[in-house]
């Protein structure tokens, strides 16, 4: 009589999260230096559901971002200190070919929440909605 494989343990996840408006928790990466804010999430072949990054600056400001060597189309969420989303740019496309084409916000944020395409509206993240960010304690910001 043949026995069922023993089933994968499950590691429960303890790294940062991004509520989004729904109540859906997203595993987000951190980018919190220049060296890490600069790649981003260039050369990756697929962002799952459930995941994305977390850009966070030093100090708000208006924050263009771009598609260089990114593979696959984003979802990029702007976000103020108070963390109330002030602009989303859906479905935004890789670059191509330079010079790549830059998002601006026109809009004041201290952190870019990057999701796979369609996650934003999927998750009701709409200019003016709030998120919650947690376990980001230990993060240091350069």
């Amino acid at each position: 009589m043949p026995t069922n494989p023993p089933s994968a343990s499950v590691q429960p996840y303890n790294g940062p999260i991004a509520v989004l408006p729904d109540g859906f928790g997203v595993r987000i990466e951190i980018a919190a230096d220049d060296e890490t804010r600069t790649q981003g999430l260039m050369f990756r072949d697929r962002v799952p559901e459930g995941t994305g990054m977390l850009f966070i600056f030093p100090k708000p400001d208006e924050f263009g971002f771009w598609m260089k060597n990114t593979l696959v189309p984003l979802d990029m969420i702007w976000i103020d200190e108070q963390l109330r989303v002030v602009h989303v740019e859906a479905n935004v496309p890789p670059c191509k070919a330079d010079p790549c084409p830059s998002y601006p916000p026109h809009a004041i944020a201290k952190y870019v929440l990057e999701l796979g395409t369609g996650q934003a509206s999927k998750h009701r993240v709409v200019n003016g909605s709030t998120l919650r960010l947690e376990r980001l304690d230990n993060v240091v910001v350069r």
